[in-house]
């Protein structure tokens, strides 16, 4: 089955066109999104940008969404290129592994803040919880970020 895959239209195309760059521009940029918006909430959990709300950063949550969704979009069409390479590599192994822990500490993270973020604003401190999750949450995105980045040397280096 993988090997049909990689040889559908689509996958041919993308392999042999303008399709390799336009998704990994597009992988590129959900990743960037994710990242810096997630460290900005990070940021501000921690204590800078002062002026701004904690409810207000559940107004993020949505583009880092966004930003997840053009990651795995077009990380599947990077995928299909050549999937028996990407599905054998440990590297791309971990780096999987690591986006399923990163989307279930988002969505854990997302429903502390919507439910905590007022209580935050009243007290002007966020909870110890809200502080591990966002630190967690930025951290397994920047390790994934980490693991996209290595599987351009697929084959190559072993962990």
């Amino acid at each position: 089955m993988l090997d049909w895959l990689e040889q559908t239209d689509y996958a041919v195309w993308v392999r042999e066109s303008w399709g390799w760059p336009i998704a990994l521009t597009l992988h590129a940029f959900g990743m960037a999104v994710v990242v810096s918006v997630m460290f900005v909430m990070a940021l501000r959990l921690f204590g800078l940008f002062r002026p701004l709300p904690y409810r207000w950063l559940t107004r993020l949550v949505p583009i880092v969404w966004i930003g997840i969704a053009c990651q795995i979009l077009s990380g599947l069409t990077l995928l299909i290129t050549k999937p028996v390479q990407y599905l054998s590599d440990v590297i791309f192994d971990s780096k999987m592994g690591l986006l399923l822990a990163s989307l279930a500490m988002m969505l854990v993270f997302q429903t502390v803040l919507k439910r905590e973020a007022a209580g935050w604003d009243a007290t002007g401190r966020v909870s110890s919880r809200g502080l591990q999750l966002v630190a967690a949450t930025a951290l397994l995105w920047a390790a994934v970020t980490i693991g996209g980045r290595l599987t351009a040397y697929l084959g190559s280096l072993y962990l």
